[in-house]
């Protein structure tokens, strides 16, 4: 059917489970089928005293960054609002549109490229000498944005809101389904599926077709042996077009 692109395709889902809702829905409503399989669990941060730090001397700091949806979700959770003289930032549209739905509005974002390089580019990042700014992220992460706005002249504090960890993954019950491709929206995520698979299961695997969102993981995904993979346009609606033009020539 020409509204069922995806009809027949077994379609692999690796966002956290929170998160994939939307997607699944998408892809199931273009007819294909969306398998779940997480590759990050994610939880509130364990110690949650530099999110109460941060609340308790908000109005101190001239920036926020949330580097993702999840520190916004958990950051906010804590933080409850931001006094209209903070500025606010983020990484992605879907983190802004999130911002947004909290009443936060002007935040500053990329609208092109969805990446802490392009974040950075932006005019309003560029003068920061003397700021004091928060960036909101999870355990760990790159240090690009903060060590480059430090180089700025800015006082930098991360603050952890969220924990993301690996789960137990099964890739003989995956690969029993039949999966005909995999989305991956993190580099991390690549990783843990990588170094959970037998070089058998490598082998298979590295057949699939695999749709990323960024250039990083799909360099990172040929380094790994990754045979086709499909570099999209940012967010879902990015994907699904790609899913899209897949599918309509590898409907079985």
């Amino acid at each position: 059917m020409a509204d069922s692109p995806l009809t027949g395709l077994n379609i692999v889902v690796t966002r956290p489970r929170d998160q994939a809702v939307g997607l699944t829905q998408s892809i199931t409503k273009l007819g294909g089928n969306a398998i779940l399989f997480p590759l990050l669990e994610i939880a509130p941060a364990a110690d949650a005293s530099e999110l109460n730090t941060l609340k308790q001397h908000l109005s101190t700091y001239d920036l926020l960054i949330f580097i993702s949806p999840n520190a916004v979700k958990y950051g906010m959770s804590v933080l409850g609002t931001v006094p209209s003289a903070v500025r606010v930032a983020t990484v992605g549209q879907s983190s802004a549109q999130a911002l947004r739905d909290l009443g936060i509005a002007n935040v500053i974002a990329p609208t092109v490229r969805f990446d802490s390089e392009a974040l950075l580019a932006l005019p309003a990042l560029q003068s920061v000498a003397g700021w004091k700014v928060a960036i909101l992220r999870g355990n760990g992460g790159r240090e690009l944005l903060g060590d480059t706005l430090k180089a700025r002249g800015a006082l930098v504090d991360y603050v952890t809101c969220y924990e993301r960890s690996k789960p137990e993954l099964d890739a003989d019950s995956l690969l029993k389904v039949g999966p005909h491709a995999l989305n991956v929206t993190s580099s991390e995520a690549l990783g843990n599926l990588w170094q959970s698979l037998t070089e058998a299961h490598k082998a298979r695997f590295a057949d699939l077709p695999l749709f990323v969102p960024h250039a990083r993981i799909a360099e990172l995904a040929q380094q790994q042996g990754w045979k086709n993979v499909v570099q999209t346009d940012a967010g879902d609606d990015g994907l699904l077009a790609a899913l899209v033009a897949w599918g309509k020539q590898s409907q079985p």
